[in-house]
């Protein structure tokens, strides 16, 4: 058989890239890159590392610019204060993520996967650059694993596990910082581990998870648990951009002083750099992460040997066959319409947020009691300031009759900055003239008397239905 016929028949791997034929673990050392993907990609990844360290330092509106202060059940975001009954939003902020991953993906396949998913970022522009920097480049790391246990691999080992331990636990300490804020978690480092053990024990099982993730997981997590790889069939299509090999022009295979062949020559250049440790060759496949890494490669071999770049390239698998994408289609317009009605509605669900909020429940015990002259109805109310600075508020009981009289809501509270008051109740209702439930409004005014929310009440008495309760 020729060596063109050995090209055009090259078997295809059938197993994992990271699993060996006898079911061991392969440990992929990839080989470093250069050229403009593998730029703009270390820009992007510094930049999205610079804005996961520094939000917890930035300060909006008095807070840090993101801050779930769970213990409070505050959530603080871009000068936006969202409260525990707010949560509701999240349905908005969930749906529109996975519209948003499902609508990038119809367009630009696992673009997330090799620019933004932080297991990519931090494991190839931290942790591998250490890796690198200590044992090497990726010949050199595998004549280490095969090397004997000793004084230079001992150092190099130990140096580089310990770097990772830092950093990951590093990475911890900063992920704690959004929901106890910095200042906080300085405190908190500064004291016995006993003063907060579920701080500690947390930031410590994280930190060991981190590292062993990308200290050894590492591709694993994208292959094996990840389920964002098995989704591309029905997320993608052929109009799709994806990186693929343009078999037409790359086949058959061949030494580069060969006549007759395609522009590959088979150098496996792109293989030896794969962080999955996949072919690119033999098409679209699970482990690939979209990361551009042979995209370089090849480009730099092509340079080398003379021949255009592009032969593995960004491009739909029609664009690879040398036809035109579409993309204007049928899922890129019903995901475009769903997100557009989706921030539509959390526009206006965020924008329609009052600057107070208020609960009422009733107090426990009897639902009324009934004196010489009136039926007390007695509840508790909390009354929460959503705004970032102190402010006055004003509660009245709406257009009530005068014979019935609202005590605990006469003079105007101060309540500071994401604070709260709480407060008793108590609605006297004439016994004599009682005639059935008795439905108040209780609303909050700002200072220039604007009503900030209103709560609904329900004042009962004998012979009525008692199972009803004002209690959120």
């Amino acid at each position: 058989m020729s060596a063109q016929s050995r090209s055009l028949h090259k078997p295809r791997r059938t197993q994992l890239s990271s699993v060996n034929e006898d079911g061991s673990r392969y440990i992929i050392h990839p080989s470093d890159t250069h050229g403009p993907f593998t730029n703009w990609r270390r820009i992007v990844a510094v930049l999205l590392i610079a804005v996961y360290a520094l939000l917890p330092w930035i300060q909006v509106g008095g807070y840090p610019a993101v801050y779930l202060d769970t213990d409070a059940m505050r959530f603080h975001f871009l000068g936006l204060t969202f409260l525990s009954h707010d949560i509701w939003l999240g349905f908005f902020l969930i749906t529109g993520l996975g519209f948003g991953l499902f609508y990038a993906t119809a367009l630009f396949g696992r673009l997330w996967c090799g620019w933004a998913c932080p297991q990519t970022v931090f494991l190839e522009h931290v942790y591998r650059r250490i890796e690198r920097w200590i044992e090497g480049d990726a010949p050199k790391r595998r004549q280490l694993d095969n090397a004997p246990w000793g004084g230079p691999k001992l150092v190099k080992r130990g140096l580089k596990h310990l770097l990772f331990f830092l950093i990951s636990i590093a990475i911890a300490h900063l992920f704690m910082a959004y929901f106890v804020s910095i200042p906080k978690l300085w405190d908190m480092m500064g004291q016995s581990p006993s003063q907060n053990w579920g701080v500690f024990i947390f930031v410590f099982v994280y930190s060991g998870l981190l590292y062993f993730n990308y200290a050894w997981f590492r591709e694993q997590l994208c292959i094996v648990i990840c389920p964002y790889g098995r989704l591309q069939s029905a997320l993608i299509d052929e109009h799709s951009v994806v990186i693929g090999y343009d078999e037409k022009r790359g086949e058959p295979r061949g030494k580069a002083t060969q006549t007759g062949i395609g522009d590959c020559i088979d150098c496996d250049r792109c293989v030896q750099v794969c962080p999955t440790g996949i072919d690119i060759r033999q098409g679209l496949q699970m482990e690939c992460v979209g990361c551009a890494n042979c995209i370089d490669a090849c480009d730099t071999i092509m340079e080398k040997v003379g021949r255009p770049k592009g032969l593995i390239r960004y491009g739909s698998m029609q664009n690879l066959e040398g036809k035109r994408t579409r993309w204007i289609r049928p899922r890129t317009i019903a995901y475009t319409a769903l997100m557009l009605v989706g921030v539509l509605v959390l526009s206006l669900s965020i924008n329609n947020l009052s600057s107070a909020s208020i609960t009422v429940w009733r107090l426990g015990g009897p639902p009324y009691y009934i004196d010489d002259a009136y039926i007390r109805n007695q509840y508790m109310f909390r009354l929460t300031n959503r705004k970032n600075e102190p402010s006055y508020f004003q509660l009245d009981a709406g257009e009530v009759d005068p014979d019935i009289i609202v005590n605990g809501i006469d003079d105007p509270m101060l309540i500071d900055g994401n604070g709260d008051v709480v407060k008793a109740l108590v609605v006297l209702a004439p016994k004599d003239d009682f005639n059935g439930p008795i439905h108040l409004d209780l609303n909050v005014r700002d200072e220039a008397g604007n009503i900030l929310a209103t709560r609904p009440l329900e004042v009962i008495g004998p012979n009525l239905p008692t199972a009803s309760s004002d209690e959120p």
